[in-house]
């Protein structure tokens, strides 16, 4: 009887630490796609705005160009806003190309999160590999045996994931400066 406790004790703590494990992976899996789809919203919001902005400040002088096109003198006031035209778009401009550092960051998000699911797959792995060598007439000493194996290298694979994933990810390209999220 205490050899069918202590296999029951070890199939539990496997069990168990597979879906602690395994729960925790998809936990982080679901956070970075959640996490990628605000990256993406948001950065398709500012761009969408950045080039509203640029259409709107070149609309609003397009009167002055179409006057100097057919060869009109521009007012002082045209000329001065006309100036400033540089200026403002290349404002919306610099908005636009901040709100692409964000592919940067979604990008990091989707590769730690490919990563993660490799890993739990290798980890799904790990527990069909120890598993596939014990047979219907295995003894019980031997099943507790690979039990605490394969419990073993579960935990040390779940540990090696955690630690080769970085938590935060940032803006590494461009140079508008850093960004950290998350």
């Amino acid at each position: 009887m205490a050899r069918k406790k202590i296999l029951g004790s070890h199939v539990k703590r496997l069990l168990s630490g597979v879906s602690v494990h395994g729960r925790r992976h998809l936990t982080e899996v679901e956070t970075d796609l959640l996490q990628t789809e605000l990256l993406l919203e948001e950065a398709i919001d500012k761009l969408t705005s950045s080039f509203m902005a640029i259409h709107t400040a070149v609309g609003a002088r397009q009167e002055t160009i179409d006057r100097l096109l057919a060869g009109g003198t521009p007012s002082a006031e045209d000329s001065e806003k006309l100036s400033a035209m540089s200026g403002e778009i290349g404002q919306h401009v610099n908005t636009a190309i901040t709100s692409m550092q964000f592919q940067d960051m979604t990008s990091q998000l989707i590769e730690r999160t490919l990563k993660r699911v490799a890993g739990l797959r290798d980890f799904l792995g790990t527990l069909s590999e120890h598993g596939a060598d014990i047979a219907p007439e295995t003894d019980s000493e031997e099943i507790v045996d690979r039990l605490g194996k394969v419990s073993m290298a579960l935990a040390i694979q779940s540990l090696e994931l955690r630690s080769m994933l970085r938590k935060s990810v940032e803006q590494r390209h461009l140079e508008s400066g850093d960004i950290e999220l998350f």
